[in-house]
């Protein structure tokens, strides 16, 4: 008894590690999280489970020891449940060759049939959901069943889930003690009774059940992540839509105010608007290299130059070095926006927007700066102080883009003078 209890407790354990090793495959993980699988997709399932298990199966018939490495029947119960009939099916065929070439014959009809009774029990799940759910603590289900009828379908489901495998293990129990045990591997003789037999019938549920939670836990996990990115996609593309509308509000204002006076400029300026526009149609990447970037800004500042003339400056002094950086896109042209509606428009003899970038080694790897300068009318110390709280669009925006892609691994700052101009400079990685 005691040998037969520690051959339980590792068969445990060697369950539990064979589930960790395949829930650390992606490709594996990946075939988990679809629900609706291809035929090539559930022969990878197939594959996956089945040469673990036909591998110990082989370790224990060549060794005539090892009996816990023979996870076979459980093997293939789990490829049902798991991946539908064909996984199920297939797995119990594949289980079965070591065990059929040593002589035990019935193995493969035997694991074949436990293998479509897995996939029988999927196919009983309102919901794909629920097979991630089954466990071997039953008193649980019981009392959800009675407590909750809302919930009774699926507390019934768990019952039957595992009702199911202990069913498999009869199957075994019934066909070792019809037919011998030179037909078919147990770890129980025939005929046997006692507290050894309901160990073993135990230890299957426990199999079957482990790695399922295991698998499950790893769904959930890559499935939180995949909404996390989801989520962090569409709050980037949020905070994008409100740059672009504003832009494009902000040009054909300029475009209105220039048909009637010089219809020439405002075709030019129409053109130059659909070259900006396609360009961001293009654009998927939240990143962009900082040369791209410049050519938009380009494009841009073309539009802005034809409202403003000879009143507004634009000086480059970027590091060559820094032209190939990945950068978030439309990162700059907020901040030139601002220096220009806020920090000169307001000015009689306009003014000068300065874009500077360089790199720099730190402690914590390449840094790239980018700052983007104005000699205008600067910001009152007031508004300066919270100038990064108040929602909206322009400066608070970028803060929170460069939240949402780098967390605390960034910087921000802005200084102001009033009546010489303000400076933002953004330190990101490089």
């Amino acid at each position: 008894m005691e040998k037969l209890i520690v051959t339980l407790l590792i068969k445990l354990a060697a369950a539990a590690s064979i589930a960790s090793i395949l829930s650390r495959s992606s490709k594996f993980l990946n075939l988990l999280l679809r629900e609706e699988r291809t035929v090539l997709e559930r022969l990878q399932i197939t594959g996956g489970i089945a040469g673990f298990c036909s591998a110990g199966s082989a370790i224990r018939i060549w060794t005539q020891s090892y009996a816990a490495a023979d996870m076979c029947l459980e093997g293939s119960l789990l490829a049902g449940i798991i991946g539908g009939y064909i996984s199920g099916l297939l797995t119990g065929v594949l289980c079965s060759i070591p065990a059929v070439l040593h002589g035990e014959y019935l193995a493969l009809p035997l694991y074949a049939a436990v293998g479509v009774l897995g996939g029988l029990l999927r196919d009983l799940a309102s919901d794909p959901e629920e097979v991630w759910k089954i466990t071997p603590f039953f008193d649980l289900s019981i009392y959800r069943l009675i407590r909750y009828p809302a919930i009774r379908r699926r507390s019934m489901y768990q019952i039957i889930g595992l009702l199911t495998i202990l069913l498999a293990e009869l199957m075994r129990f019934t066909v070792l003690n019809l037919f011998g045990s030179h037909l078919t591997f147990a770890l129980y003789a025939p005929r046997s009774a006692g507290w050894g037999i309901v160990a073993v019938f135990f230890s299957t549920v426990f199999t079957v059940s482990i790695p399922i939670k295991i698998w499950g836990s790893a769904r959930n996990e890559r499935l939180l992540e995949n909404k996390e990115r989801l989520l962090v996609q569409a709050r980037l593309s949020a905070l994008s839509a409100q740059i672009n509308p504003h832009f494009l509000f902000n040009t054909l204002n300029t475009v209105g105010s220039l048909i009637r006076t010089n219809p020439e400029k405002a075709r030019q300026v129409v053109y130059r608007l659909s070259s900006i526009l396609r360009r961001l149609l293009r654009k998927t990447d939240n990143f962009a290299p900082l040369r791209d970037e410049l050519a938009f800004i380009e494009d841009y500042l073309s539009i802005e130059m034809t409202r403003f003339g000879e009143k507004l400056r634009f000086l480059k002094e970027v590091d060559e070095g820094t032209l190939d950086c990945q950068i978030p896109s439309m990162l700059l042209q907020p901040l030139i926006e601002n220096s220009i509606r806020h920090g000169l428009a307001s000015k009689i003899d306009g003014g000068t927007v300065v874009l500077e970038s360089h790199l720099e080694r730190r402690p914590e790897g390449l840094r790239l700066f980018l700052s983007v300068a104005d000699d205008g009318v600067g910001i009152e110390d007031e508004r300066l102080a919270s100038i990064l709280e108040h929602p909206g669009i322009g400066v608070s925006n970028v803060n929170e883009r460069l939240q949402v892609l780098f967390g605390a691994n960034y910087r921000l700052s802005i200084t102001s003078q009033r009546g010489e101009g303000t400076r933002t400079t953004i330190e990101i990685p490089a």
